[in-house]
């Protein structure tokens, strides 16, 4: 085994090549969605971008379009045979960790945007409802949002081990019952006793590479965090983590992971192979001139 290659210096900014390549297995047409492109953002800059398929012949109906929280979406229909498809990019973002502002106020409800309310409600996997009780008991007494959300996470870290326990139908209290989780299940706990405490969060997919941490050895995949409403933006906290950590790269938001699934099939496509990748490379590096299918706009 080669050695891992030296960590690169950290600057005020980065340039990030994340991207992945998705193999199925096909038996009969099957409409599929895809949730997988990050957008030019704050703090995220997309310097250069391609998708990629295996043959044009081996879907039709393929385009993009916007959903209703402003995620990109990608929508075909698999015809049968093998379908690859993917996406690789150079982001730019910042070399710092995650911000954080310990001192920020909790919103009171009657003062919180209208587009936010939704935020505060059960969903298909935050039953926070079914959290209430215990939000209050542990967290009602501390003062300040960003305090209390942030309690939340060293609580989540630190009663619940990352372990494979969970499956697609896992809720928030169902995964923090069991004290197992992974980072799908802990941003689902970390919405949903947000949401008891009146806190608007939503559920976060995107990339976070091994950037100015050790390798942890858990095999490449995308991840999920959450972010709470705290005076007037959507704040960053990963209780996967419970760390400030440099490279987070954004592909969507919703109300929990059935907004944000990387892909829904309405029939039996078979996902046969998986490599995700979002590594930290040098300014000046772009993405290479080799391609891995044919291009699609």
């Amino acid at each position: 085994m080669s050695a891992p290659a030296p960590a690169l210096p950290l600057t005020e900014t980065i340039r990030v090549r994340v991207g992945f390549s998705l193999t199925f297995e096909v038996p009969f047409p099957t409409p599929m969605l895809f949730v997988v492109e990050p957008t030019e953002r704050p703090g995220q800059h997309i310097l250069e971008s391609r998708r990629f398929i295996s043959s044009p012949e081996s879907v039709s109906h393929l385009h993009r379009y916007t959903d209703a929280h402003g995620n990109i979406v990608w929508r075909l229909l698999a015809k049968p045979g093998t379908l690859s498809i993917g996406q690789d990019l150079m982001v730019e973002v910042p070399g710092t960790p995650d911000v954080q502002l310990p001192e920020l106020p909790k919103t009171a409800i009657e003062d919180l945007p209208d587009d936010t309310l939704r935020f505060l409600l059960p969903s298909r996997y935050v039953d926070s409802d079914l959290v209430a009780n215990e939000a209050w008991e542990r967290f009602g007494h501390i003062q300040g949002g960003w305090a209390q959300v942030q309690a939340i996470s060293d609580h989540l870290y630190n009663s619940c081990i990352y372990s494979v326990g969970s499956n697609s139908s896992t809720t928030a209290q169902q995964a923090y019952a069991s004290g197992k989780a992974v980072c799908r299940d802990f941003a689902h706990m970390g919405v949903a006793f947000c949401r008891a405490l009146n806190i608007p969060a939503r559920y976060v997919c995107g990339y976070l590479g091994d950037i100015g941490v050790p390798p942890d050895g858990v095999p490449m995949d995308f991840h999920a965090w959450f972010q709470a409403y705290l005076d007037g933006e959507w704040r960053n906290f990963d209780a996967r983590h419970n760390k400030p950590r440099i490279g987070r790269i954004l592909i969507a938001t919703g109300r929990d992971a059935a907004d944000v699934a990387f892909t829904t099939s309405f029939g039996a496509a078979r996902l046969a192979q998986m490599t995700v990748w979002a590594d930290q490379v040098p300014l000046d590096e772009t993405l290479p001139q080799e391609w891995m299918g044919e291009a699609w706009e």
